[in-house]
């Protein structure tokens, strides 16, 4: 085949039939192809879209790119995956508290893909936690003690892996058919039986509209539906970043607050809470989603979530005396506290723009070989509708860049809103889609 002629169909708005997709996708992953004709490739994709079948056809050829694990000796395993956001901590509350209510958890995640970095990066600011078990130390775990987290192995689904990072660098992320066929590809490697998907909307989101949302959930459960898989999806708002912090060590710390404390702010408490609901009925372990829900308090304000989060990360080789005492985490050489101009309520935290300037002071890349810096980031102290008086403490800057601390100060107050009337708070659930 011609990989020319692959690119001029799908420039020209041409259908891609499955042996061409396949060759694509097991040269590419074999090194045969240059990066520049992958690239025009995944250009004219996100340009002109895909129809079903061809979206189809790229997952799995995508999926058997390497190995597909088998799961289920180790019973129900329900995978969770959300297309992305800002401030977006949720699986490293969600995954020990499914654990503890035994929910096996067997998952692989992603590194960074836009502004911060992602659960892998996340993970690895915990000192000594391994992301890089072998398949047999992933699954032992998984049965020793329920849950094991671990980054996207070589050889499975390895061409998303490249696919992946080769969108990141080209801009080309927030396209349906790449993003339904990345996500999609790796559940089915990855070997659960059901998948709980969070789908985000808004102003930090890739998907801005709920109406985009709604249609890429739709699309990722049509080709579950082809694998046998059971799919449920949840529609979130991400117009203003989620929870408090935004960045890497800091999300941490504030997810470990969550499980040790059960102080959870709002918006984070309620896509957790529906998230967990549905992986335990997706699990068997309860129909009735408001009771689910009641399971999933109990859990956390006994300490069993807690005791699990710390046997979970201490099995990985994480040092767990930073979760137990946060004093310990290493701070940037750089933190600036920032204050409200006047007196009103805060309208709008710009989700994007935050997301930006995160990225920006160090804790996102803008190549494959880019170090995060797991130190930056920004915690805020107020949230959309809060009332601020001026001077108040509103959030605060963190990084290693000296020269960016004065730009983001001016940028973070351009983000953030604030108006004399008290505004509507929405809801962060928008949609289920079962």
């Amino acid at each position: 085949m011609d990989m020319i002629e692959i690119i001029r169909k799908k420039r020209d708005k041409e259908t891609l039939n499955k042996e061409e997709i396949e060759y694509f996708v097991k040269n590419y992953t074999a090194g045969k192809i240059p990066e520049e004709q992958a690239a025009a490739l995944i250009m004219a994709i996100y340009l002109n879209g895909m129809e079903e079948e061809e979206t189809k056809n790229l997952t799995l050829a995508m999926a058997y790119s390497g190995d597909v694990l088998d799961l289920s000796g180790l019973g129900n395993v329900v995978d969770k995956h959300s297309t992305g956001g800002v401030g977006d901590k949720v699986t490293l509350i969600l995954m020990p508290i499914m654990a503890a209510l035994g929910v096996p958890v067997a998952k692989m995640s992603g590194r960074a893909l836009g502004y911060t970095g992602g659960t892998i990066d996340k993970l690895e600011s915990i000192p000594g936690y391994r992301v890089n078990l072998t398949e047999e130390e992933f699954e032992s775990q998984v049965q020793k003690i329920g849950i094991s987290l671990i980054g996207q192995t070589s050889n499975l689904a390895p061409a998303d892996k490249k696919l992946y990072a080769l969108r990141d660098v080209i801009s080309c992320t927030e396209s349906i058919p790449l993003i339904s066929s990345s996500i999609m590809s790796k559940k089915i490697a990855a070997g659960a039986g059901s998948i709980i998907l969070e789908v985000t909307c808004g102003d930090g989101a890739f998907m801005k509209t709920k109406e985009d949302a709604t249609y890429l959930a739709k699309s990722m459960q049509k080709i579950g539906s082809l694998c046998q898989k059971q799919v449920v999806a949840v529609i979130t708002n991400m117009e203003e970043p989620l929870g408090y912090s935004v960045g890497n060590i800091c999300e941490v710390i504030e997810a470990n607050r969550v499980l040790k404390e059960g102080i959870i702010e709002k918006d984070l408490k309620e896509v957790i809470f529906t998230l967990g609901a549905y992986m335990l009925q997706l699990a068997g372990k309860g129909e009735d989603i408001s009771k689910n829900k009641e399971q999933i308090e109990e859990t956390i304000h006994s300490g069993r979530a807690y005791q699990k989060w710390l046997e979970w990360i201490e099995a990985q080789g994480g040092d767990i005396q930073y979760l137990q005492n946060p004093d310990l985490w290493e701070k940037a050489n750089y933190q600036l506290e920032i204050y409200a101009p006047k007196e009103g309520y805060i309208q709008k935290i710009k989700a994007r723009a935050v997301g930006e300037i995160v990225g920006s002071l160090g804790a996102g890349r803008q190549t494959k070989e880019d170090v995060i810096d797991k130190e930056a980031g920004i915690v805020f102290y107020k949230k959309v509708a809060d009332k601020v008086e001026k001077g108040e403490k509103i959030a605060q800057i963190s990084t290693n860049k000296k020269e960016m601390i004065e730009i983001a100060q001016k940028q973070l107050l351009e983000a953030i809103e604030i108006g004399e009337e008290e505004p509507k708070k929405f809801p962060t659930v928008l949609d289920i889609i079962e």
